[in-house]
């Protein structure tokens, strides 16, 4: 699995984080979405799953 994000979208919301902490960051000055992790282990991909669902903005994009 790939992640990519569009930060143009973003909106701020956080739900990355709170779905995938490990994987997702939001930056300091404006709380736009930061990818940790571009490749996640198979472990963490049902929280990349969740993280991309619950975006608000459809900012996240898994390629498998």
């Amino acid at each position: 699995m790939r992640i990519t994000v569009d930060q143009d979208k973003c909106v701020s919301s956080g739900q990355c984080v709170l779905n995938a902490a490990d994987i997702f960051d939001q930056r300091d000055d404006d709380g736009v979405v930061e990818v940790l992790v571009n490749s996640p282990a198979p472990e963490q991909e049902s929280d990349a799953h969740r993280a991309a669902a619950a975006c608000p903005a459809l900012a996240i994009h898994l390629e498998e």
